[in-house]
């Protein structure tokens, strides 16, 4: 069982008792398409009702939201863009917090019905390859998977409160790792722990399509003319870009929107693609989604860590087999930026953390 939370758009003026409920997925197949007919279809509504709910709501807001051309199809307005990026902010920045009400609520419902199948607890960062990890184990039978986005260093705080089974953690590859090894180490035990291999995932700028301000490196974002927007400053993002800010000697004082906070790689990527930000930092996959370039910083090792005992349960030898399999590593190669690395390998800690065999 699943559980999907859902917002809705409704707009109302001063004195009106009735609002006006806004399908800004509706608008939004109308930009990708720009045709009418096909964003009806896919909102399974007729083309009289599609065109009726159109003219109703640019009724209600005194400007048009959609407008025709003859020979070009049917376009959103500059106002009706505007609603739809709104939508797509706000989805990208609300999203883990609703599944993670989601996944709460399914968890509790499932304990009162009869036959549930065991479920792994799994806290990690919020990431495109954790959740396609989900979507596939809720699709087979005999194991669930409850997860919870935390932050980098959250999730093994969970794991050695034993709150999770499963943590995500993110280490980056070259100078910085030993910092992001350092914030970590004391909460992973050699004796106590393993970590599974999960994905590799490329960091970077986020830029606008054409990369029209040629932003290519961390240095560029000085420039008090480019606009920045920040991950928040517990998640593994925001503390990576910190050390990255650090290793280039620059003060985070010097760029125009440091202060300026998103809580997930989607929603800095959709503050860019809007024009409310020049560039960003994080996941190519982020990046992509909103038809963004990217320029490649470094690359990073997602793995998961959990106490070894867990190993020779059964739902984690089912996860073990999904990670291993190649349906899922075919899914990886699907996602930008995502490549299976050791995927479904176990390592000690002090392979991992410390470079060095047990």
């Amino acid at each position: 069982m699943r559980i999907d939370i859902e917002t809705i758009w409704r707009f109302r003026k001063p004195g009106s008792r009735q609002p006006t409920s806004v399908m800004l997925g509706f608008l939004k197949d109308i930009n990708e398409t720009g045709k009418l007919t096909l964003a009806a279809s896919r909102n399974q509504l007729s083309y009289r009702h599609a065109w009726s709910l159109v003219n109703d709501w640019s009724a209600f807001f005194g400007v048009p939201v959609v407008e025709r051309s003859k020979g070009k199809g049917t376009k959103l307005t500059a106002f009706g863009e505007k609603l739809v990026w709104a939508g797509e902010r706000l989805e990208a920045r609300l999203g883990p917090q609703l599944d993670n009400l989601a996944q709460e609520l399914a968890t509790e419902l499932k304990e009162l019905l009869p036959n549930h199948p065991a479920v792994i607890r799994v806290h990690a960062s919020h990431g495109f390859a954790v959740s396609k990890l989900r979507e596939m184990l809720n699709t087979t039978a005999g194991t669930g998977i409850d997860l919870r986005y935390v932050s980098n260093q959250t999730s093994l705080v969970s794991l050695a409160h034993n709150t999770c089974d499963l943590a995500g953690v993110h280490l980056p590859r070259g100078e910085l790792r030993k910092r992001s090894v350092n914030a970590c180490k004391e909460w992973v035990d050699n004796r106590v722990h393993r970590v599974v291999g999960f994905a590799t995932r490329e960091m970077g700028l986020m830029v606008k399509p054409g990369n029209p301000l040629r932003i290519t490196s961390m240095e560029a974002l000085i420039n008090p003319a480019i606009r920045f927007v920040n991950r928040d400053q517990d998640s593994g993002t925001g503390l990576l870009f910190d050390q990255l800010l650090r290793q280039h000697k620059i003060d985070p004082e010097q760029i125009n929107g440091y202060q300026q906070v998103e809580f997930t790689h989607a929603a800095v990527a959709a503050y860019v693609a809007s024009d409310m930000a020049d560039v960003a930092f994080g996941v190519e996959a982020a990046a992509r989604q909103f038809g963004l370039d990217f320029v490649r910083l470094l690359t990073e090792d997602y793995y998961f860590v959990c106490r070894e005992t867990l190993l020779d349960q059964e739902p984690m030898k089912h996860i073990l087999a999904l990670l291993r399999s190649a349906e899922f590593h075919d899914v990886l190669v699907k996602l930008p930026g995502y490549a299976a690395s050791d995927t479904g390998a176990i390592k000690t800690v002090n392979e991992v953390f410390h470079g060095k065999k047990s």
